[in-house]
């Protein structure tokens, strides 16, 4: 009986992790140039982490794998790692509080329920945290890395959506309603869902009218958030340097030549974000998203400090990303014999250590999509090899084995 892959899992073949070890080694790379160190998380983390705070938004909670972590005696619930900034944030309080601004990589699994099983339960992300950092040259910071990253994985026609949580946080605060109710518009509002106003009417027609302003704008340049300050009621003064930092990103933004979007509207997801946010688009999919979270190291037990940080979505990259330059084998033939096969292995450990990609034969003998064909025979101690060029149709007889090292380091391959 054949039994399939469980619900919601994914099996990656050779082709999809050779895009998804491109996606890795890209972002390893560009991270530790940039002085961050990498870390890894547990897979398991007491589901008390994500509930104790209300660092989760209820609808996430709701999808957690969780369970009892028994010992015969009792047990803690715990979870499989929904998401990777809260574990990154538990970490550094537990190991790291003592540096005074923590760069922090991963690449890790995260998971979480689907009840239909068409979509992935397990989701793959690169991650990046910025602890300790200045707040906006860190938020410049990070997205410039991740501009970076997408450049160098040839991601074309990147678009970048601003947005700011911290702003319309300062304004739900001028309205007469519960903490509760205030995360629940925020919540609605920036998944753009400007019903949610309907409930606040009458209350403070000056919040609303803005609200409605904000929530319906869209803007590319610097001067629209010019304008847009311009109309801000005095009462909402205190929003202003909000207002500024958005400046300041587009106008670096725009001194790159990088396309991007203002829009309040935009940045539906976790909780704990408090700042600015910023959603990365390529290929009409969003492929990754960040922003600032300064109240959520004391929420799990740190001191206040600010942070900041992104994750680029590792599955959705593997399907815009290109294979990347493919790398071209020899396919190593011999006659059936013991003498044979030890020189075989010889030969193919030379080729080997000089950076060819080399095949044995196990009796495919056509070639496959290997480039070259080298074929061994054995007459006494003299080894005769032949090689042959799929591309060029070239073949060459005779060779002695430092006449094809030689003739494959001159060809390159890789």
């Amino acid at each position: 009986m054949k039994i399939p892959r469980c619900k919601g899992a994914q099996d990656l073949l050779p082709q999809n992790m050779s895009r998804f070890r491109r996606i890795d080694e890209v972002f390893r790379s560009c991270c530790l140039a940039w002085g961050y160190g990498e870390i890894r998380t547990p897979t398991l983390e007491y589901l008390q982490l994500f509930t104790a705070a209300g660092t989760l938004s209820p609808s996430m909670l709701g999808r957690v794998y969780s369970f009892l972590d028994w010992d015969g005696w009792s047990g803690e619930r715990v979870v499989l790692r929904p998401e990777g900034t809260i574990p990154s944030a538990r970490l550094y309080v537990e190991n790291l509080s003592n540096m005074p601004v923590a760069r922090l990589c991963y690449v890790e699994n995260m998971f979480s329920f689907e009840g239909s099983g068409q979509e992935s339960r397990e989701r793959w992300q690169c991650g990046v945290e910025l602890i300790g950092g200045t707040e906006l040259e860190g938020d410049c910071e990070l997205i410039m890395l991740a501009l970076e990253i997408l450049q160098k994985l040839d991601v074309r026609l990147v678009n970048v959506r601003l947005s700011h949580v911290g702003l319309l946080k300062a304004l739900l605060r001028e309205l007469d309603i519960g903490d509760k109710e205030q995360a629940q518009m925020l919540g609605e509002m920036l998944a753009g869902d400007t019903g949610a106003l309907s409930r606040i009417r009458g209350q403070s027609p000056e919040v609303e009218r803005f609200l409605q302003l904000l929530l319906g704008l869209q803007g590319k340049s610097p001067g629209f958030l010019a304008n847009l300050k311009s109309v801000l009621p005095e009462k909402f003064s205190a929003i202003k340097p909000c207002i500024d930092d958005l400046a300041q990103v587009a106008e670096l933004l725009d001194s790159i030549g990088q396309s991007y979007e203002i829009d309040f509207a935009s940045g539906e997801g976790f909780e704990y974000y408090t700042g600015m946010v910023f959603r990365f688009y390529g290929s009409q999919q969003l492929l990754g998203k960040g922003g600032r979270y300064d109240e959520l190291i004391p929420l799990v037990g740190g001191d206040n400090v600010p942070a900041s940080g992104f994750a680029l979505y590792t599955d959705r990259l593997m399907s815009v990303i290109g294979e990347g330059p493919s790398s071209e084998r020899i396919l190593l033939t011999q006659k059936a014999g013991l003498q044979e096969m030890e020189s075989t292995f010889e030969i193919a450990g030379l080729l080997r250590e000089g950076g060819c990609i080399v095949e044995i034969d196990l009796g495919q003998r056509d070639g496959g999509d290997h480039r070259w064909i080298v074929s061994l025979e054995k007459e006494g101690e003299t080894i005769l090899l032949s090689l042959t060029d799929k591309r060029s149709g070239k073949e060459q007889r005779g060779l002695s084995v430092d006449q094809l090292l030689q003739y494959m380091e001159e060809a390159k391959c890789r």
